[in-house]
């Protein structure tokens, strides 16, 4: 077999191939056939096989393959239009090609069809003196003849006129007075037929006709094709006009309405359409109008009222043609501003009707209605209002709807964004970024209804900017980047996270991520954290790029890959100053959405490098800091937006601050911006202090990973320096310069930087500790940082001494509001300092205890004890966001697709952010107290006055009463601020505890206050949340009442029953051995067993072991093992409400996953037996004395959580322990105010169905109950009557086996059975269960009391019921009557007709009538009568 030619050979290779193929003589693959040309067409296809191969077409035939291509689409071949007339050859004969194409006179003849002209009126020529027929110019002709609907030309307009003026000299035929006046013969013939009176005509021929016309207006029968076409379309309206006379009015009107409904709208406006006509047809409207109300009224009444519904229905049509026609309001000369002149160029003939648009327009009109009109904007964004009546030369008016209104729709700004004309693109997406800027400023929050933005956004206003971004034009890439600012970026959002920067914690965020992001399925919970998150960004990946954006409009600017274009935007373009600021800002944006959004950024190709080049240069042209120099262009000069954008993409990630200080050059632009000072630099004043600013947070984010800190040596002369002068920013903020407030930022920016330093050199020499113990086969070695700690202490004195100069200033408001800051950034360092320096193997321990105690009685005890200071406590709680939850409600005009802090406008200044807030000063305060006291505890006394005041503890008080504000990006960011001193409240009062003994006062609000505070904290703050359990939650010191008689208080309650408006009643249990146990003995074992149950609770909190590390590096300030400065995701709070019961909650799971995979959990050990025994215990405590610390959490909930005892193992519940404080607990959960509060039909947290569970316990009681009566109360708990109904059809319905054993004693049944029996049972299935069990015997009240007491009520209360109801229900109910009048078992018959009211002390549970009531043995007597007439009176 030959191979095919391969690249590279030459033509002597390929003759070479020929000549074997040709010596081999095989078959080709392919064959050459003659074939016809299409072009002879059919002449051609005769002699197709005559002619030699070289006069036709070489044609491929490949084999299996058609000679023909089918068609790929159903559409009709194309015929040529010079097909037999251009192509010719040269074997045709010119003879006959002649005769084909000849045009003879004969020809033309043969082919002439008459038209029949015997219905048109002859008229004969009208004589004149002329010997030919006069010319005409049309400008002696006036234009009196109005156009009608479709456009003339003025040439046609005149020729119009001029018929007109003819037909108006002229008198009427003969012929056509007849015609006028008299019927057509057809329908004189018609009349005559049928014996009827035709309906008159509404209009003639020309302008349509009604439905009773005598001749058709649509359908002229032309298409027929045959002479009598008229005839035949004649015929078929008289058949129209016979089947509406035999319909009624009613009929008529059902089928036009199937007509309308059937048709096309854009048909039955063309119908319409036709049936307008021009003044003069409407005038002969009127008159037809006439002569059919005459002609109506002369019809008999059984035809009058088709006729009058044919009229109204005309006469309805007509007058919607009127309305619109009376629209169009006619202009006259009058009306133009500007009268037009003969003179002027095609102007001799006005044409009116295209200047229209020049009148003046019409004054708005006043709709007086409820319904909303549509809103209209200023060119400015600003909303006009409805009835505003602005001039015209504003530019506010247009030619779209509501021409009279000034201003701009939303829909018309979208339309006049897609122009083809750029300034009308521009201006259009100009003023949809202003509408923006001012909805998120809440301007139209009281005028418009419903969110603007959203409103934006589910119509595309996303991806429109996202479009006009690739616009080639400057100005509208321009418009749509300040649009996109404006949508995605709030500058006060900005400016309160730079003032939080250097708050403690302050360099930590959450990242903006929506809070409405989808949530993820439930198969996905058994997911690690890492496969989580591949997942999820496969899936981001898979979806389009609007669903994505409609979540999340960050993520979805990004899959369009915005960057990109963006980073050309900057590099390509190089627009002015605005936009690269605008664009900076939206990046920055950008940078805070999470840890991949700044990974994207950074793997955007030259992005970065354009950013660093063009606007972080080491040097530009001076001429910029000239006063009054006007930037062109921002490329090549220093700019502090974009260090700002650097210092946030750093903040996603220690590996990402590594690639900016080596990759991108930053670490040297650090060293240019920092070694200069900011009056020096070749710039304005506040742009060189913002840049110093920026270039000092940068320095400070990477530092707090432990990077950079070798440029500490470099710059050591220059920190120095800004540290001795920042003292002078003392009397500068006396003299009130107008740059304080920058230059106390910058001051600020530089202590935070040397408190990250010091935190990073204070773990220098234990890395160097580990890495010399440490061999080399240790496969992660963390080298020490570049800094050591006797490089930094010699910084402490000078931030001491500032700080004392400072906080003489305290008492001076205006000048204190300005050094706040910079006061609690020392306050800051000096606790960061001290921590560090306890650590230190080279410090003396006894000279650092007393610098510790000269700060304490020198500085902190005369600051604390301050009028000034005492009012900053008062002022915690007109401050605080838990007592005050709406500071953090979302703005006006906030959207869940866009994370915002709500600080659009500003913050009032008593907030948690706002000028006179004391939160973060007093944080710093208490951060340097508990570093003081974790080192020196023999100072915690010193600071009790901390404890004592008032303030703080009306704060405490409110705070944790008062539930916390709903999860979202701005109330995450308050409250985490806030829990910070929370929690420094509660690290010293623990401290406290131990140390003085008056502080038990204090202990209970404190306890409540941190277990409030672990069900609220944060992700992000896991090593708090540890803490507090770790020392304060399960302390003893913090429950006094252990210690104080709580357990014989409680006894003492039990026992004159205080607390229940019933006797409290525990129930046994199957078990003999079991004795009672009092409450109070339980509480005082479950006290004495606290430090086991804190080691239960730790241990079950394993899970969280990961994200705790994390959480411990950043408080603990181990920068080296920081990964990023961006928290976890904000969803909700680390600790679940009910985290009491969360190792019996993993018992339960632990066991169901058991069962699910198969397996038999037959026996459980001995440490899960104490498991559920220190949860128990733990809760009863909570439940007694913590019992408000406990209200987030529903009742339902808990007994739901309780119910896993039973569910958990198969005896679990009888062991003695569990036994007793399940029926503990059970007693507290039936307590009024309890069986108030449960409802167990609203979803419950955690649970997705209580009907499920409840199934799930009675097959469980089916299977391993033994009867116990603990078991059967929770059984018997869902079954009350104001719960689902279905929970008592599972029962008595399913379940019916179980009733054999709940035998819950009456005595020991702790709700009251009022609960079960009213109201009266009207679920008639349900009532015939009751009744079927008790007749059966499946219900009995020695097997189960309870429900037998139920039962009987409700049946009792049905079958003498005498209560208007249905049909069914009423023989039902006289049937069981008479069914229980038969009953053979006299017990129960007594028991169903005797019942009187529930008696808890009777043995039976219910009394008895002695004899039945009058009215009751009546009703008696008359059912049953037909059943026993001869019977005699009854006796019961």
């Amino acid at each position: 077999m030959l191979s095919r030619p391969k690249p590279g050979e030459s033509e002597a290779d390929l003759l070479h191939f020929q000549n074997q193929f040709l010596a081999a003589r095989a078959s080709p693959a392919v064959k050459i056939v003659k074939k016809a040309d299409k072009r002879k067409g059919k002449e051609g296809k005769a002699g197709a096989e005559t002619p030699s191969l070289q006069d036709h077409k070489d044609v491929v035939m490949l084999d299996d393959f058609p000679d023909i291509l089918p068609t790929l689409a159903p559409t009709p071949p194309k015929k040529s239009k010079i097909k037999n007339a251009c192509v010719h050859f040269g074997d045709e004969d010119p003879e006959e090609r002649l005769e084909r194409h000849d045009q003879h006179i004969t020809a033309v003849f043969s082919k002439i069809i008459e038209r029949d002209t015997s219905a048109l009126a002859v008229t004969m020529p009208v004589p004149t003196g002329d010997p030919f027929p006069r010319t005409f110019h049309r400008s002696e002709i006036k234009s009196e003849v109005k156009v009608g609907s479709g456009r003339k030309s003025i040439f046609a307009q005149k020729m119009a006129a001029r018929r007109a003026s003819e037909k108006a000299a002229t008198p009427p035929s003969a012929a056509e007075c007849v015609q006028v006046r008299s019927p057509a013969p057809d329908a004189l013939d018609l009349q005559g037929s049928t014996g009827e009176a035709a309906l008159p005509s509404i209009r003639d021929d020309k302008a349509g006709d009604s439905l009773t016309s005598q001749r058709p207006c649509f359908i002229t029968g032309e298409g027929l094709g045959s002479q009598k076409s008229k005839q035949e379309a004649q015929a078929i309206h008289r058949e129209n006009l016979e089947k509406l006379r035999s319909m009624s009015e009613e009929e008529i009107l059902k089928e036009q309405e199937k007509l309308l409904a059937q048709l096309d709208s854009s048909l039955v406006a063309f119908l319409k359409s036709r049936r307008g006509g021009n003044e003069g047809q409407k005038k002969d409207l009127k008159m037809e109008q006439s002569r059919l109300e005459e002609f109506v009224e002369s019809l008999p009444v059984a035809q009058r009222g088709v006729g009058s519904s044919l009229s109204m229905q005309e006469l309805s049509l007509e007058e919607s043609v009127r309305k619109e026609e009376n629209m169009k309001v006619e202009v006259t000369d009058a009306d133009l501003p500007v009268k037009p002149k003969k003179e002027w160029i095609h102007m001799d003939s006005v044409e009116f009707e295209k200047l229209e648009w020049m009148k003046d327009l019409p004054p708005p009109r006043q709709k007086k209605t409820k319904k909303g009109m549509q809103a209209r904007f200023s060119l400015k964004g600003e909303l006009i209002p409805a009835d505003a009546d602005l001039p015209t030369h504003l530019g506010l008016h247009h030619h779209g709807e509501e021409a009279e209104r000034a201003g701009y729709s939303l829909h018309e700004l979208f339309h006049l964004s897609r122009s083809q004309v750029t300034q009308q693109r521009t201006l259009a997406l100009q003023v949809l970024g202003r509408i923006v800027q001012k909805a998120r400023a809440g301007e139209f929050a009281s005028s418009l209804k419903g969110s603007v933005l959203q409103l934006l956004l589910d119509a595309g206003f996303l991806f429109l900017l996202r479009f006009s971004l690739d616009d080639a034009v400057d100005n509208v890439m321009a418009a749509s980047v300040g649009a996109l600012r404006a949508l995605l970026v709030s500058l006060d959002d900005e400016k309160y996270l730079d003032w939080t920067f250097s708050w403690y914690q302050g360099m930590a965020a959450f990242p903006f991520v929506p809070s409405s992001e989808e949530e993820e399925d439930d198969e996905e919970e058994e997911l690690n954290g890492t496969e989580k998150s591949q997942d999820k960004k496969l899936k981001d990946e898979n979806k389009p790029d609007p669903d994505v954006a409609q979540y999340d409009v960050v993520k979805g600017l990004l899959k369009t890959r915005i960057q990109h274009r963006l980073r050309y935007i900057l590099e390509v373009v190089q627009p002015v100053p605005t936009v690269v600021l605008d664009i900076l800002h939206i990046l920055t944006h950008i940078a805070r959405h999470s840890s991949e959004a700044c990974s994207k950024l950074l793997d955007c190709p030259r992005l970065i490098e354009t950013i660093v080049r063009e606007f972080l240069p080491t040097q530009w042209d001076p001429l910029v800091a000239e006063p009054g120099c006007l930037l062109t262009s921002l490329h090549g000069v220093a700019c502090a937006t974009a260090m700002k954008f650097i210092r946030v993409l750093a903040s996603g990630g220690r590996n990402a601050t590594a690639r900016l200080l080596n990759k991108f050059e930053m670490r040297s632009r650090l060293s240019r911006f920092i070694a200069q000072d900011p009056l020096d630099l070749v710039l304005p004043r506040e742009e060189a202090i913002r840049l110093s600013t920026e270039a000092f947070r940068l320095w400070a984010v990477a530092a707090g990973y432990g990077q950079a800190c070798d440029l500490y040596r470099d710059l050591y002369p220059v920190l120095m320096r800004i540290v001795q002068s920042l003292p002078e920013l003392l009397s500068t903020c006396r003299g009130k310069s107008p740059v304080i407030e920058l230059s106390v930022q910058r001051a600020t920016a530089v202590v935070t930087l040397l408190t990250h330093v010091t935190q990073t050199a204070g773990y220098a020499a234990e890395l160097q500790a580990k890495l010399n113990s440490n061999s080399s086969e240790d496969s992660e070695q963390i080298p020490p940082p570049s800094v050591a700690w006797n490089e930094v202490s010699s910084l402490q004195p000078f931030h001491e001494t500032t700080l004392k100069k400072f906080l003489q200033e305290i008492s001076q408001a205006e000048t204190w509001q300005t050094l706040q800051p910079l006061t609690t950034a020392y306050v800051i360092y000096l606790g960061v300092y001290y921590s560090a320096c306890s650590q230190q193997p080279s410090v003396n321990p006894i000279d650092y205890l007393e610098e510790l105690e000269r700060l304490t009685s020198e500085v902190l005890q005369p600051l604390l004890s301050q009028p000034a200071v005492r009012r900053m406590w008062d002022l915690l709680r007109p401050c605080s966001t838990l007592c005050n939850p709406l500071s953090c409600s979302p703005a006006p005009e906030s959207v869940l697709s866009i994370a915002s802090l709500s600080c659009t406008g500003g913050k009032p200044p008593l907030s948690l952010v706002g000028s006179k807030s004391p939160f973060p000063f007093l944080t710093a305060i208490l951060f340097l107290i508990n570093s003081i006291t974790h080192v020196h505890k023999g100072l915690t006394s010193k600071y009790s006055s901390v404890l004592e005041s008032r303030g703080l503890k009306d704060y405490l008080h409110q705070s944790w009463q008062t539930g916390p504000p709903s999860v979202t990006p701005s109330s995450a960011w308050l409250l985490r601020h806030e829990y910070h001193l929370q929690y420094f409240v509660l690290a010293l009062a623990r401290r406290m505890a131990s140390t003085c003994p008056d502080y038990a006062q204090h202990a209970s609000l404190h306890h409540c206050v941190g277990m409030a505070l672990l069900s609220r904290l944060l992700p992000g703050s896991e090593h708090l949340a540890y803490e507090v359990l770790l020392d304060l939650a399960f302390n003893p010191q913090f429950l006094p009442e252990g210690k104080a008689g709580g357990p014989e208080a409680a006894d003492f309650s039990d026992i004159l029953h205080l607390d229940t408006s019933a006797k409290v009643a525990q129930p046994g249990s199957v078990a003999v051995c079991l004795s009672k146990v009092t409450r109070g003995a339980l509480l005082r074992e479950s006290y004495q067993n606290l430090p086991l149950i804190r080691s239960c609770y730790l241990s079950h909190f394993v899970h969280f072991q990961p994200t705790l590390m994390r959480s411990q590096a950043s408080y603990q300030g181990q920068n080296y093992l920081i990964q990023s400065m961006l928290l976890p995701e904000a969803r909700g709070p680390i600790l679940p409400s009910d985290w009491p019961f969360f190792p019996l909650i993993n018992l339960y799971n632990k066991v169901t996953n058991t069962e699910t995979r198969g397996g038999v959990l037959n026996s459980l050990p001995l440490d899960l037996v104490n498991t559920v025994t220190w949860n128990l215990q733990w809760v009863l405590l909570l439940e007694t004395w913590r019992a408000k610390t406990l209200q987030s959490i529903p009742t339902a909930a808990k007994l739901a959580r309780l119910m896993c005892v039973f569910l958990t193992g198969s005896d679990l519940f009888l062991e003695a322990p569990i036994h007793h404080y399940t029926a503990a607990l059970l007693s507290v959960y039936c307590q009024a105010r309890a069986l108030d509060s449960l409802n167990l039909d609203a979803p419950l947290p955690g649970l997705a169905s209580f009907h499920d569970l409840y199934i799930s316990l009675l097959e469980q009681f089916e299977g391993v109950s033994f009867g116990d009566p603990l078991f059967g109360v929770f059984v018997l708990l869902p079954l009350q009557k104001r719960f689902s109904t279905h929970l008592r059809l599972t029962v008595f319905g399913e379940h019916t086996s179980i009733l054999r054993a709940l035998g819950v004693p009456l005595q020991q049944f702790p709700v009251p059975l009022e609960r079960y029996v009213s109201p009266p049972e009207d679920n008639l299935n349900l009532l015939q269960l009751y009744f079927r069990t008790l007749v059966t015997g499946a219900l009995r009240h020695s097997w189960c009391p309870v429900l037998y007491v139920v039962a009987v009520a409700h049946v009792n209360s049905f079958i003498f019921s005498q209560d208007s109801t249905t049909q069914e229900t009423d023989a039902a109910r006289k049937s069981m009557l008479r069914k229980t009048w038969l009953l053979v078992d006299e017990t129960l018959k007594k028991h169903l007709l005797c019942y009187r009211l529930l008696n808890a002390e009777s043995p039976l549970g219910f009394d008895l009538y002695e004899q039945l009531p009058p009215m009751r043995l009546k009703y008696l007597q008359m059912v049953t009568q037909k059943e026993n007439e001869n019977a005699p009176a009854l006796v019961l």
